[in-house]
């Protein structure tokens, strides 16, 4: 049975807390695990939420401050120490190659492992697979900063009760899936008739960033959305000075591009009292499923939507 679940590792922006780690994120989908922005503490933090090594094949990193990246030494050298049997593909922005290599080769160890290097210098599709296209976005931070979004393709669901009405069955079952019609007692059956659109999921990750065109195209018709929402509404002008969103800035963000479940995270330690960024993304007009993150939080994506429905 396929999993599709985000597996939360940290929260804090900064500086880490007593109760929230450095971030770090895992999207499990479908057999594979894309980890994102793997700050401080990351390794240890995997060990606590029952991640494996053996659980990455991707990593992405937005961005080359501290509490988005320190812990990528750690994870690299236990992908090696636990020999991995799958490549592993690094994505980062290109123009901080530099900082890449350094966490990279930071301390000695023996390299067992593939690790592909995908340096990210514009937006668009950075990998693609059958089941997916990841694709990448500029953001509005002090270092260049980029956005993730994964996109599944829009796909059929065959019905059975309709082949059975048309008399198909067996082989003839792939043939039609694969042709897209199929000849039966003189008449043609299209694979519309017999079937009914699945629509694809949408995720995004969106961490530090100011208002932006990049921030509405990685939220739009996401079925989850991780975006950071460093400080509260009433601290907007520090939000813009250092390049980050509000409760309410990213709130609206979803409202708008339909998000149905929106993940707050990335906190600033000022704040004590984490529901009053969940008031405030209420109050901001945004009425789907809310999660405001705690480390070790597991989210899984909601549901397929019905078919023609993209918000």
């Amino acid at each position: 049975m396929s999993v599709r679940e985000l597996v939360v590792l940290g929260t804090a922006s900064q500086v880490p807390t007593r109760h929230r780690n450095h971030n770090g994120y895992l999207l499990r989908w479908d057999g594979q695990g894309i980890l994102f922005d793997p700050g401080e503490g990351t390794q240890r933090q995997m060990l606590r939420a029952g991640v494996a090594a053996h659980d990455i094949h991707r990593i992405c990193v937005t961005h080359f401050h501290g509490d988005h990246s320190l812990g990528l030494a750690g994870v690299i050298q236990r992908i090696n120490l636990d020999q991995v049997s799958h490549p592993v593909t690094a994505y980062f922005p290109a123009s901080g190659r530099r900082f890449f290599d350094r966490l990279r080769y930071a301390t000695a160890y023996r390299e067992t492992v593939e690790l592909g290097e995908h340096p990210v210098a514009c937006d668009g599709p950075v990998a693609e697979t059958p089941g997916y296209v990841l694709e990448a976005r500029r953001l509005s931070h002090p270092v260049e900063s980029y956005g993730y979004r994964l996109v599944e393709p829009d796909g059929r669901r065959i019905l059975p009760a309709l082949l059975a009405e048309r008399g198909i069955a067996g082989p003839d079952v792939g043939r039609l899936q694969r042709t897209g019609s199929l000849v039966v007692d003189g008449r043609t059956v299209t694979l519309e008739e017999v079937s009914e659109e699945r629509p694809g999921q949408r995720f995004a990750f969106v961490m530090d960033t100011r208002l932006c065109d990049g921030v509405y195209a990685l939220a739009e018709g996401c079925d989850l959305l991780v975006i950071e929402s460093t400080f509260l509404d009433e601290d907007e002008a520090l939000a813009v000075e250092h390049g980050h969103l509000t409760a309410g800035q990213a709130a609206s963000v979803a409202a708008r591009a339909g998000v149905r479940h929106l993940v707050l995270t990335h906190f600033s330690q000022r704040y004590d009292d984490p529901e009053e960024f969940a008031r405030q993304a209420r109050a901001a007009g945004y009425t789907g499923e809310l999660t405001v993150a705690r480390d070790l939080t597991r989210v899984p994506l909601p549901k397929r939507r019905p078919p023609l429905d993209r918000g």
